[in-house]
């Protein structure tokens, strides 16, 4: 089903969860056990990362294949364009509609660290904004746009920032996801910018415990995330070196983070999940005993 589809029927707030592509076997065993713990959860949606300048193109298809026909769920795929041509563009894109996907997040991606000499094809799409107008006038997904309640990293400033959200939504994207965040605040100022810029579509928040220190560190650093003073006292707080301790910290402060969205009247919870399951179904489980998934 279309997402916007979706979250036009559903009465409830609906719950979706991030995966993306195992590098090496002992990654692909604890994606495995994630997607059996988090399948019982029975999720309205999962999304499949796609590396950028197409690094993990083989295994993004293959876990959306997996995901779609073992698993019977519903996949939003992502499609990262940086440095790809048009026909590796078609390409991807016409083995996910084969496979039934409905629903793709376009991104620009990142210059792939990974891949040595690698050359952007002369006629790739420099702007996410351009790579959804190029798929919008050649298929009929459900195109969706990433959104960063703090601004992009790249961002001159969030007015600026909203003006190419803006130019992602009138070239065809009909939804949005959001970078995840620590403190809601940041997500209701994004939708109040969204609102005064004319966004109109439905707009999906992302959340994301804390799994670890370093991890947090590393990812708030890459994406611009604020580890606030409240997060920071809270972890400081802990006893040292206690990975049960931080484990349920994490839980409890990304569920109050849920909690208060939910309240709030968001149209659903995006968990990016890091490929563990433990954390977020113990989260949801939280979630639903109050009656608010």
């Amino acid at each position: 089903m279309k997402l916007v589809d979706l979250w036009n029927a559903k009465q409830n707030p609906t719950l979706s969860f991030e995966l993306f592509p195992a590098r090496n076997e002992k990654a692909a065993q604890r994606l495995e056990k994630a997607i059996d713990n988090l399948a019982e959860l029975e999720p309205d949606f999962v999304s499949v990362t796609f590396g950028a300048g197409g690094s993990t193109r083989e295994g993004s298809y293959q876990l959306i294949e997996k995901l779609t026909k073992e698993k019977d769920l519903d996949v939003l795929g992502y499609f990262a364009g940086f440095g790809l041509g048009p026909e590796e563009i078609t390409s991807v894109l016409d083995s996910y509609s084969a496979l039934g996907v409905q629903n793709i997040l376009a991104v620009r991606g990142d210059e792939p660290r990974e891949l040595d000499g690698f050359t952007p094809h002369p006629q790739s799409l420099p702007y996410a904004s351009d790579l959804v107008k190029f798929i919008a006038s050649r298929y009929d997904f459900c195109l969706g746009a990433a959104g960063y309640p703090e601004s992009h990293v790249d961002a001159q400033s969030k007015q600026k920032d909203i003006e190419f959200l803006k130019l992602k939504v009138d070239n065809g994207a009909e939804f949005i996801i959001t970078n995840y965040f620590y403190d809601n605040q940041f997500f209701f100022d994004f939708v109040d910018r969204c609102q005064a810029a004319r966004i109109h579509v439905p707009i999906l928040p992302g959340v994301m415990p804390v799994y670890s220190v370093k991890m947090m560190e590393m990812l708030a650093g890459l994406c611009g995330a604020t580890i606030t003073d409240e997060l920071r006292q809270g972890l400081g707080a802990l006893p040292i070196d206690d990975k049960q301790a931080l484990n349920e910290f994490g839980i409890d402060f990304a569920a109050a983070q849920c909690e208060e969205l939910l309240t709030a009247g968001v149209i659903g919870l995006h968990i990016y999940t890091m490929d563990r399951s433990s954390s977020t179904v113990e989260m949801v489980q939280k979630l639903r005993a109050k009656g608010l998934l």
